[in-house]
């Protein structure tokens, strides 16, 4: 027996309600553009369901803050890894930048030595700087090569630009290097550009000589490329030495005021050379006289 109650069993039929709800649909759109009451129904039902929102959304807000949480630490850890990795790799890199200058240099320390042998027969030893002075008014420097080395007081010590100072001191395992700079120091040379022979001396600053004993009227120009003249035997002759950088000359003087800048340094690089001795020269007549004359006296 059917059950069901007479409401449902008879009612509009499909066709009726469509119509129905197309007249209803018709009607709102026509309020909506003429009259204006729907959307100020709307936002009124909008602000009272608001609060209902929120609390339907707030699991979801606090599951995502648990989980931004939790994330925060992974992202220290990352964090604090990525720079670990980051500093080791730039202390690698600098490592890395510092071993090719080095290599680069010695590479021109390499092309010096085949120079310095096709000119002369100079052997050269490499040595490294171990101490630079801490002392503005000391120009000395201490490599770590001595006398077991086969290192001798007079030896030179350039690098692959030119002549930096002489081995004034000896030790068993390291020597101290008298700068060219240094004001006690001297250095026969000639200008390349005429061949003017004369000897240059250190000034006691860094990174400057002078030429002292030059006539005002001397040919010498800023700029002129000063080398070693080979005179007294202990530089070989052709080694560069140093720049003209300056020159005042006053005509109630006798003599030029001439500055110059080394072409080599020992605040550039860490390995220098040293050159052995130049075969002993042949004994001057002045000194062969002062001799005799010794000999003669002690007879």
């Amino acid at each position: 027996m059917d059950s069901t109650p007479q409401f449902f069993r008879h009612g509009p039929g499909p066709l009726a309600r469509l119509l129905l709800f197309v007249l209803l649909s018709c009607l709102l759109m026509v309020e909506d553009l003429r009259f204006k009451v729907i959307p100020e129904l709307r936002q009124a039902i909008a602000m009272i369901i608001y609060p209902i929102q929120q609390v339907a959304l707030l699991p979801s807000e606090v599951h995502g803050t648990v989980m931004d949480f939790i994330n925060s630490f992974h992202i220290i850890e990352e964090n604090t890894y990525l720079r670990e990795h980051y500093l080791r790799n730039s202390e690698k890199l600098l490592r890395l930048k510092a071993l090719e200058a080095e290599n680069t240099h010695l590479r021109k320390l390499l092309g010096a030595v085949n120079t310095i042998h096709a000119k002369t027969t100079a052997k050269a030893v490499m040595a490294e700087i171990l101490y630079t002075p801490r002392d503005p008014f000391s120009h000395k420097i201490t490599v770590n090569k001595g006398r077991q080395h086969g290192i001798q007081p007079g030896q030179i010590v350039i690098d692959y630009k030119g002549i930096i100072g002489q081995i004034t001191r000896v030790y068993p395992l390291v020597s101290e290097v008298t700068l060219i700079t240094d004001k006690d120091h001297s250095v026969p040379i000639q200008i390349v550009r005429n061949n003017i022979r004369t000897v240059i001396s250190g000034t006691g600053k860094n990174n400057e000589i002078e030429l002292r004993y030059l006539s005002v009227n001397t040919d010498i120009r800023e700029g002129d490329l000063l080398a070693t003249s080979g005179i007294g035997g202990v530089y070989p002759r052709g080694l560069p030495v140093a720049v003209v950088t300056g020159i005042k000359r006053h005509p109630s003087d006798n003599f030029a005021q001439i500055t110059g800048t080394p072409v080599a340094g020992v605040d550039r690089n860490r390995q220098v050379l040293i050159l052995s001795l130049s075969p002993a020269l042949p004994t001057s007549p002045e000194n062969l006289a002062e001799e005799s004359s010794v000999e003669s006296e002690n007879n």
